[in-house]
């Protein structure tokens, strides 16, 4: 039963990430750059911060519990995150929210799970090791089997059908760019393995399971925000779109505030689902191992569904849908071939 609770926070938070692209399509009179820092400003500094001081403990302070280690590589994991999440917008720009998300968070699933495990020592070749290995491997197959899935759209689609679901429409760049994306954002996960000492300090002090692992999230989104908000005022300055934030009045400015807010709060959603799921998967190491990969195939399936509602699949041939759809179900399948291998 902990099993499936944990799993189902998890897809809800999935859910949320999945969505926070969808408030942004409402955003006016704003270019991208500045779109993209304001909505970081929500979604990797006021949120996570809220979301870290639920995990105080009594007596302690959030830089107390910080300084027990780990806290600077969590932040300079979070900086090297911070490229892919930059990646990770303009994926989405080239490719569409369907597609975008698919490669950069597939490729993210494995390497973000991959990565912690081999810095760690852990044997691949055998047990709970090549449990992760194995479910990696069908992610990836998910992945790529969806990445045909959008070569055959791109193949039956005019330049002006392209345009028309995703203005900035460009397949080759956009493939380089999630795949760097996908890359770069693995290291979020060695943030937050690099800031364990902080994640069992709280839970030493009385900390709830729910909430230990929150005060890392924000010194990983902490360097995260630092890169993007360096290269957006350097866009803000280069394009001459700084005055975009102040020169919007009344009520689209009220409009442009909150769906950033209501972009970045759903965005957050994913880490906080992620730490209060994996509290119930204690007693499965190796899907508690695989967690990371649940959350980015989740998020790919999703993502997806998004696509199709927004119509970014629309007038694709009947094949190029049967291709996607095996994709999702691999996907969801990764994570079904490691619950059963762990029960």
């Amino acid at each position: 039963m902990n099993t499936l609770i944990g799993l189902l926070i998890i897809a809800i938070g999935s859910f949320g990430q999945s969505s926070s692209y969808v408030p942004i399509k409402k955003v006016k009179q704003w270019s991208w750059e500045s779109f993209w820092l304001v909505q970081g400003i929500f979604a990797w500094l006021v949120f996570p911060l809220l979301g870290a001081m639920l995990a105080v403990p009594a007596g302690s302070s959030l830089p107390e519990l910080w300084s027990l280690g780990g806290a600077i590589p969590a932040i300079a994991y979070g900086a090297l995150w911070g490229i892919g999440g930059l990646t990770f917008g303009l994926s989405m720009r080239y490719l569409g929210v369907a597609l975008g998300q698919s490669i950069s968070l597939g490729t993210c699933a494995a390497f973000g799970t991959l990565f912690p495990a081999i810095f760690a020592g852990k044997d691949l070749w055998h047990g709970e090791g090549l449990m992760l290995l194995t479910g990696v491997c069908i992610t990836l197959a998910g992945i790529a089997i969806i990445g045909y899935a959008g070569s055959l759209r791109s193949q039956s689609m005019s330049q002006e059908e392209k345009t028309a679901a995703i203005k900035d429409f460009a397949l080759t760049k956009g493939l380089l760019v999630a795949l760097l994306a996908g890359v770069m954002s693995a290291c979020f996960a060695l943030g937050l393995d690099a800031g364990t000492p902080i994640k069992e300090a709280a839970l030493s002090n009385g900390v709830k399971p729910l909430y230990a692992g929150l005060p890392v999230i924000f010194l990983v989104t902490l360097g995260g925000f630092c890169t993007n908000a360096a290269y957006c005022i350097q866009q803000n300055i280069k394009n001459h779109t700084g005055k975009e934030y102040l020169s919007v009045k009344g009520s689209t400015f009220a409009n442009n505030l909150l769906f950033c807010a209501l972009a970045g709060v759903l965005w957050y959603s994913q880490f906080f689902g992620l730490e209060m799921g994996k509290s119930f998967l204690t007693d499965s190491p190796a899907l508690l191992a695989f967690s990371w990969s649940i959350l980015m195939s989740l998020n790919v399936v999703f993502s997806n569904l998004w696509g199709i509602l927004l119509k970014e699949w629309k007038g694709c041939s009947p094949r190029t849908i049967r291709v996607l759809v095996i994709g999702l179900i691999t996907l969801v399948a990764s994570i079904v071939a490691v619950a059963m291998a762990q029960a």
